[in-house]
């Protein structure tokens, strides 16, 4: 799992963010933001704003290529921007399933209180909820917002798990954790939160992978030879382009 923490940060109006069309292989990208809002496009054809609470889950598989951009509006009156991206890898026997993609609302994703704690399940199972989100393997994502003195109990359902502290400082298991930080945690054993302070928290995890993978750039695979191949094809740009889109970021020269 990569996990991609976006900001905080403030446009000012007439700016905005810029991720140009680009390729992924082997993977799945879930965005979800606390602030904010980018549209998706796609060389599947759909396009797609994004806002807070809501859950953009988007399947590479034997490959995608997508552009992130800040929407006009937005753009155009300025807007902070926060949020966080995973990447989460494909199980060999669809790591070149076909290309897909799929926005949730906030409104159709379980969301709860618990002794005050806010929490929304964003993509798959966890303390006792579902999430719509189609995914590929047993995972869990939680966004959570817990009140200053708020504590929050994670419990040992998952074989992997982890915490990132996405806005202020946490202490896990009795063990300080900075803003901004993640702390993996133990298997087999339920481990308390607490935050002195307001705080976001996202906790993640599942299923441990089946095999070694190896990432370049936007791509993922259990194969060394396949992330070649995709290298190659987007040097000679053989995938299909974004509709409405004529740029591209090139290949890197590593």
């Amino acid at each position: 799992m990569f996990f991609d923490h976006l900001g905080p940060a403030v446009f000012a109006p007439g700016q905005g963010m810029d991720v140009r069309p680009h390729p992924h292989v082997g993977l799945a990208t879930v965005t979800y933001l606390f602030e904010g809002a980018i549209e998706h496009r796609d060389n599947l054809g759909n396009v797609q704003v994004i806002r807070p609470g809501d859950v953009n889950w988007m399947t590479a598989g034997r490959g995608i290529v997508h552009s992130e951009r800040t929407p006009a509006a937005e753009r155009a009156a300025g807007q902070r921007m926060h949020g966080i991206q995973t990447w989460v890898a494909l199980p060999k026997p669809v790591e070149e399933t076909a290309p897909e993609f799929h926005h949730h609302a906030a409104a159709t994703l379980p969301a709860w209180d618990s002794k005050g704690v806010r929490l929304r399940l964003v993509a798959g199972e966890a303390f006792g909820f579902r999430s719509p989100v189609h995914t590929f393997s047993r995972l869990f994502h939680v966004a959570a917002e817990l009140p200053a003195g708020g504590s929050l109990v994670v419990p040992a359902e998952h074989v992997e798990r982890a915490v990132h502290a996405t806005d202020a400082p946490l202490t896990v298991g009795g063990v300080g954790l900075a803003a901004t930080q993640m702390a993996v945690l133990p298997t087999g054993m339920d481990v308390e939160i607490r935050a002195a302070q307001p705080a976001r928290v996202i906790l993640c995890g599942g299923d441990a992978l089946d095999g070694e993978r190896h990432l370049w750039w936007n791509f993922v695979s259990s194969s060394r030879e396949r992330i070649e191949r995709a290298k190659a094809d987007w040097a000679a740009m053989h995938y299909p382009p974004v509709p409405g889109e004529t740029e591209f970021i090139p290949l890197p020269q590593y």
